[in-house]
């Protein structure tokens, strides 16, 4: 079942353009995120649903029925903020069910409900804290079970992880899906970070200049992404271009100074400008079965311990290769580097759709 349908859905400002066109369908229970680089309109695409921005044009539905002029009180959904948004003033059980107290909701619900967001969250022992005396991950789980104790059709997430250290974001991104998967919810998750996109959602929505780009499951975009900008922005390090031209006979001659070829044993149009797309894991320095291989220099390696990053210039283009362990390598090598035939992404130079 549907519990949001968003509708050939447009906002401006002014002479701005800031979402263009945007059709989401979101499933019952389906946890979405909404990412691309800053400025893309998915933060003003959460707020519409939130109804804190007014739409241009088109239609939002929750729970089948249309919240277009309807405040955010009466859309039934909870946003939790990158800000936290906490009353420095009131401990965390009154920071929790304020809204509920706001509602003049019976005592003995607003107890009982408080009391459950807090086990679930872990809270229980905090209650009478005030925000002050709570840390980052404290704070952001107070923020989250104010939103709980709501019990609302829809919660919306506007970057909630942002203001924390890199540690912290990655325990905190596992509580949020195992908090979703809990109160089967659906959850809208607003993140700049496709990593966030990648190991959270159900369904990535990827986002440019007010335009939703692509969406799916998150190993679809990786695997099929429908354009240069998906391919290049879904996965860490990004996905490696060299620009190429179709000779014809599945061979394409790359764009640089030596004029490499690459027989991709599959139909080009003779003349076509392309970009070769390779993404990081699928480039070697040792041959393997249905490789094709090209020159290269090594010009930087990059150790994370048990991630290796060798960069690589091919013939004045950079290009990152990932190693499992410790390479065999040093800068100023020259190497042979091969490329897995199987999983090279070709992209219309125009266009930048993919072939």
């Amino acid at each position: 079942m549907l519990q949001i349908e968003i509708d050939h859905l447009n906002k401006h400002y002014g002479g701005f353009h800031a979402l263009r066109d945007v059709n989401i369908a979101i499933e019952q229970g389906s946890f979405v995120a909404l990412v691309g680089p800053s400025g893309c309109g998915k933060s003003t695409l959460l707020r519409t649903l939130a109804g804190l921005e007014k739409t241009s044009s088109g239609d939002v539905r929750i729970a089948g029925q249309s919240v277009i002029g309807k405040p955010p009180r009466e859309r039934d959904v909870a946003m939790v903020f990158q800000s936290y948004a906490l009353y420095p003033h009131m401990d965390v059980e009154h920071n929790m069910n304020y809204s509920m107290r706001l509602k003049r909701r019976p005592k003995d619900e607003i107890a009982e409900r408080t009391r459950t967001a807090a086990e679930t969250l872990g809270l229980g022992s905090l209650l009478g804290r005030l925000p002050k005396a709570l840390s980052g991950g404290q704070r952001q789980r107070v923020a989250m079970g104010r939103a709980i104790v709501r019990n609302p059709k829809v919660f919306l997430f506007d970057e909630p992880l942002s203001n924390l250290d890199a540690a912290l974001r990655v325990h905190m991104r596992s509580e949020i899906r195992k908090l979703h998967e809990r109160l089967n919810a659906t959850s809208v998750y607003v993140t700049h970070d496709q990593v966030e996109a990648m190991t959270m959602a159900d369904h990535v929505v990827v986002m440019r200049a007010g335009v939703v780009e692509q969406q799916g499951s998150p190993l679809d975009l990786y695997d099929h992404p429908a354009n240069k900008f998906v391919a290049g922005f879904i996965g860490s390090p990004a996905m490696n271009f060299l620009p190429a031209t179709a000779s014809g006979h599945g061979t394409v001659v790359l764009d640089t100074n030596d004029a490499q070829r690459i027989n991709l044993k599959r139909s080009t149009v003779p003349g076509r400008e392309l970009w070769v797309g390779m993404r990081p894991e699928h480039l070697s320095l040792k041959p393997n079965p249905n490789d094709v291989a090209i020159d290269a220099v090594v010009t930087g390696i990059e150790s994370t311990g048990s991630m290796t990053f060798i960069v690589l210039d091919v013939a004045s283009q950079s290009v990152v290769l990932a190693h499992s362990g410790r390479p065999e390598t040093g800068k100023g090598d020259r190497v042979r580097l091969h490329i897995a035939l199987d999983n090279i992404h070709l992209f219309d130079r125009e266009t930048e759709l993919a072939i």
